[in-house]
């Protein structure tokens, strides 16, 4: 069990849900997915690189796609959530839309697989 999965079985009920949900997403995306750790939150990896957190907070749930370009990009359709460079607020009751997260987890793909590209040549 890596640090993922402890995190998420130590949550409870629909908050547990909702943040598994996020997880297998994203596990969907990036099926070989590695467990770690980054900036001290339970992450999982692509390529070595951090890819995608999901956390509870007393008050909310929070998507964290480790860069603070991603979500700009996202602007117009994250106005019903609170959001950062580096972060969008959700609830179990109202979570991130499918689509739209597979397109922000895409886009953390896609800028991972970028980087990572770049330097071999």
């Amino acid at each position: 069990m890596g640090t993922v999965t402890d995190y998420l079985a130590a949550r409870e009920g629909e908050n547990q849900k909702a943040l598994e949900h996020v997880i297998a997403v994203a596990r969907e995306l990036v099926p070989d997915a590695t467990e770690g750790e980054s900036y001290g939150m339970p992450a999982l990896l692509h390529r070595g690189k951090a890819f995608v957190a999901a956390m509870e907070a007393k008050q909310h749930l929070g998507l964290y796609p480790f860069s603070g370009q991603i979500l700009q990009g996202f602007a117009d359709e994250l106005g019903d959530f609170t959001w950062s460079p580096g972060a969008v607020q959700f609830t179990a009751e109202h979570p991130i839309p499918d689509d739209l997260l597979r397109r922000i987890l895409g886009e953390r793909i896609a800028r991972i697989d970028a980087q990572l590209d770049r330097k071999r040549r």
